[in-house]
């Protein structure tokens, strides 16, 4: 009631009665929390704007210990986390929380709480199976399976002990979302499919984002001689072809495990000293969503931990090791299973080739495009046969980018985290105030068998260091009505400029209402893979922003160029390329070097042969004097020092109860953010001749990717320079009824107050949050004897979701919007006391209105449950 800062909390008992299958699913009825489902046991939180699929900016803790992959730097869900019956509480601070947790902690921190063995002991054992049923999988209804245990027991007053274990299996939610997002051939999102669009890239399809331009791929079969000059005149100039893909069903390992394993022994040195030896593992299969869709299979993450803690300090060591296990990206699986049977040099010359013989056969360029398709595609690995099978082995079993052998899609990952920190209360060293002083370090030893961070000159790995301490004080006034608390927190990471962190806040109660107001600040260090990543994908290689990599892709001698920029210049070149007088200009410069030939004896002098020639090299010559047109829209990207994101928050908020029976709590924010890191799509040069980095020095095209050089396109992460103002306020009532009934909800919005002066801009800020979201409940605990229900309805509106998952044409037209939806759950408990069980049957998205809640993200259907807990504490 009393806390300075927002709090959500779920205590034993609104966790064993939420009308969801798992306390995680539970958080979704909190308020002003929002949920990215990427499968089933990996969601995201997320709190006051900003949501993402594996979250940076919030901060998962279990038992004190970050729950990140340190390697990811997020949260995976609660895949490898904490067991439900070990679950004492959880507690949600939203917004910025840096001043006492430290980095990354910008949006929200969320504290899970595990059960003492002194105080928790005995068996408790729960067995959880169910339905789950969407329309649009492959076997629309599956079972699932949820199993888990939990021994304590104290010896004495002086030792305890806990074990825990968790498994789960189902078969997982699947991402079904085939609209084209290419954009290409005049066709848009809901319109273009692969039997009319050439160019077609599905959402959730993988395999057909290599795409090339029909006429390059043309040139670059006459110089090679497959290809007469003359057909150049039957080959569309402006038409893109994508090679056939998969879905991701066919490619990804739906088959969803999770095993949790814990074990902790607690020892009382004396009255004021427990020390605790901790260790928590876990294994699973899951997917979730980054730049690709990655298959997370088999993945393991541990943490182990010491600990001593006083009545008034602690001391805390831990270690976090993550193991990626047989994970893979499913996009890129997708490109090497094609490219395993046929290499896209050679498919895209057959598609071509096919085309022009097809449309010389009076077919029409319909017509044409499915044949070229079916001519090209002979023999291709159909889903699920042998040689698909064995190409899907082969990709996955080598690591990105692959090698001599071929594609590798294989996700390698092991990295460790390192952290100590202590933390001492000073109040019986100072009496006129409460201080309380702390610090932290932190390494990263960064592990991908050098497939996805960059290596140091001696082919090494880096390790990122850091460190952090802070003081707090707090102090009652005005006969302890109001509580003013102060801190001051210093941050360090070798790469970075060291981060202050001010916070003050104060409370002021009358009896029991409470009105406070803080201002905080918060900061994100940019992730290990933000500084360190060097991975290519289908789409772009993946940059950190460190400078060792503008260096080291030379951008200070071959500039890289915006996509918007380049996208300009691109939409010029295309308008010109019809142009008459751009086409009169090549037919004067062909004219000149078909003389030129003919006077060198390489042409003969004949009026027909030149003629030819002249019609022939004319469409070559177009798009290049069209380009040089427009060469005076091409300005270079100019980057700056990369540094980490900040932010300052206000907030004011109150909390009240009102006659025992209503309980009113609310607040409204205002957060500023600078430096803030989005991603930055560049393109740059490429040259043929030499195959290195450099530009093409005749005309540029390679930016539009129809030069002889191709292209290199980045994407890097940047500090914007645009300040970003977000705003929002939360209401939440609960009001008890007569004879135990229970009535509440929750409002919450969020918003950006300057959208429109950053829209001016181009800038795609990834808000990725409704405006509005409301939760509805009503439940009784006891109806009748030791019957009970919980209802829960919530609804969020539309929005706009940014990632770099979207394809980039449709995040620059903002077309990657998310749907408004509803779900319902509900459960009904029975309370078997003389069995000191409780059987709980329910379900949830009872209305099966399957939705999604991210882009590329699975639809997620009705779930139906029936669960049987025993716990010696249930009474």
């Amino acid at each position: 009631m009393k806390s300075p800062v927002s709090v959500e909390k779920m205590d034993i008992i609104a966790i064993r009665e939420a009308p969801q299958a798992s306390f995680y699913d539970a958080l979704n009825n909190l308020k002003g929390v929002e949920m990215s489902t990427q499968s089933l046991t990996f969601k995201s939180f997320n709190t006051r704007g900003f949501n993402a699929n594996g979250n940076v900016r919030t901060v998962q803790m279990i038992d004190g210990m970050d729950n990140q992959a340190p390697g990811l730097n997020f949260a995976v869900g609660n895949i490898v986390g904490i067991s439900e019956l070990d679950l004492e509480s959880v507690e949600l601070l939203p917004g910025a929380s840096s001043a006492l947790y430290g980095p990354n902690a910008i949006n929200g921190i969320l504290l899970m709480n595990s059960k003492n063995p002194f105080q928790y002991q005995g068996l408790s054992a729960s067995v959880r199976t169910g339905i789950m049923d969407e329309g649009n999988r492959s076997n629309p209804t599956t079972g699932f399976y949820d199993f888990s245990a939990r021994y304590a027991k104290a010896f004495n007053d002086k030792v305890a002990f806990k074990v825990n274990v968790q498994y789960l299996k189902a078969d997982d939610w699947q991402a079904n979302d085939f609209r084209d997002q290419s954009l290409l051939n005049g066709f848009g999102i809901e319109n273009g499919t692969r039997a009319n669009n050439p160019g077609y890239n599905g959402v959730n399809a993988y395999g057909d984002e290599t795409s090339v331009n029909m006429f390059s791929v043309a040139q670059g079969m006459v110089d090679a001689g497959a290809l007469p000059e003359a057909a150049l005149g039957i080959i569309p100039t402006d038409v893109a072809v994508s090679r056939t893909g998969y879905l991701e069903r066919e490619v990804a390992d739906y088959g969803t495990t999770s095993l949790k394993l814990n074990a902790a022994l607690h020892w009382r040195i004396n009255d004021r000293v427990e020390a605790i030896l901790q260790g928590n593992y876990g294994f699973g299969t899951t997917v979730y969503t980054g730049a690709d869709r990655y298959s997370i299979a088999n993945f393991n993450l541990g943490q182990y931990k010491a600990e001593l803690r006083g009545s008034n300090w602690y001391l805390r060591a831990y270690t976090t090791q993550e193991r990626s296990g047989d994970s893979y990206a499913v996009g890129i699986a997708a490109q090497g299973i094609n490219e395993a049977w046929k290499p896209s040099t050679l498919w895209f010359p057959q598609y071509v080739g096919a085309y022009a013989q097809a449309i010389q056969g009076g077919l029409s360029p319909e017509q044409a495009h499915g044949a070229a398709r079916a001519f090209a595609d002979q023999g291709r690995f159909m889903p699920g046969s042998p040689e698909f099978r064995q190409a899907l082995a082969d990709v996955t079993s080598r690591p990105i980018p692959g090698n001599a052998s071929g594609v590798g899609a294989r996700f390698v990952d092991k990295t460790n985290l390192y952290h100590v920190e202590g933390s001492y209360n000073l109040s019986e060293d100072i009496k006129f105030a409460e201080f309380v002083v702390g610090a932290n370090y932190r390494v990263y030893q960064l592990n991908s068998e050098g497939t996805l961070f960059a290596t140091d000159e001696n082919g090494n790995e880096f390790n990122i260091r850091e460190f952090g301490g802070y003081i707090q004080g707090s102090k009652s006034l005005f006969d302890d009505r109001f509580k003013l608390t102060a801190s001051l927190r210093y941050d360090k990471n070798e790469n970075f400029n060291g981060q202050w962190s001010p916070r003050v806040s104060g409370v002021y109660s009358v009896g029991n209402h409470n009105f406070r107001a803080s201002y905080q600040t918060g900061f994100r260090i940019p992730t290990t893979q933000d500084q360190y990543i060097d991975l290519l994908t289908p789409q772009a290689r993946l940059l950190g922003g460190l400078p060792l990599f503008r260096d080291r892709y030379n951008f200070n001698t071959n500039p890289v160029y915006s996509l918007a920029t380049v996208s300009q210049f691109g939409a010029g070149v295309a308008a010109d390329v019809s142009n008459p007088a751009i086409i009169s200009a090549a037919i004067d410069q062909a004219t000149q070097i078909v003389l030129g030939q003919v006077a060198a004896g390489q042409i003969p002098n004949d009026p027909a042969a030149i003629a030819a020639a002249i019609q022939g090299l004319t469409p070559q010559l177009v798009p290049v004097l069209a380009a040089q047109n427009n060469l005076g829209d091409l300005q270079p990207f100019e980057l700056t020092e990369f540094q980490p994101e900040r932010v300052k928050s206000f907030e004011v908020g109150y909390k009240g109860l009102f006659g025992n029976r209503l309980l009113v709590d609310t607040y409204a924010y205002f957060n500023r953010f600078e430096n803030f890191i989005g991603g930055q799509i560049l393109v740059q040069d490429g040259d043929a001749a030499s195959g290195s980095q450099g530009p093409n020095p005749l005309t540029g095209l390679n930016l539009i990717g129809v030069g002889p050089g191709g292209r290199n396109v980045f994407s890097i992460p940047t500090n914007r320079s645009e300040i970003i103002n977000s705003w929002g306020w939360a209401l939440g009532l609960d009001y008890k009824l007569p004879k135990g009934y229970s009535l509440g909800g929750n409002v919450s919005y969020n918003t950006l107050s300057n959208l429109e002066e950053l829209a001016e801009t181009g800038f795609q800020p990834s808000f990725n949050t409704p405006e509005y979201r409301y939760v509805l409940n009503f439940a009784n605990r006891e109806v009748i004897d030791n019957l009970g229900f919980a209802l829960a309805y919530r609804w969020q509106g539309e929005f706009v979701w940014q990632s770099s998952f979207v394809g980039p044409a449709v995040s620059s037209q903002q077309l990657s919007v998310m749907p408004a939806f509803g779900t319902f759950d509900a459960q009904i408990s029975y309370k078997l006391k003389s069995l000191k069980s409780i059987l709980k049957v329910g379900g949830s998205n009872l209305f099966s209105n399957g939705y999604r809640q991210a882009w590329g993200n699975p639809t997620v259907g009705t779930m139906y449950f029936v669960s049987l807990t025993f716990d010696e504490f249930l009474n």
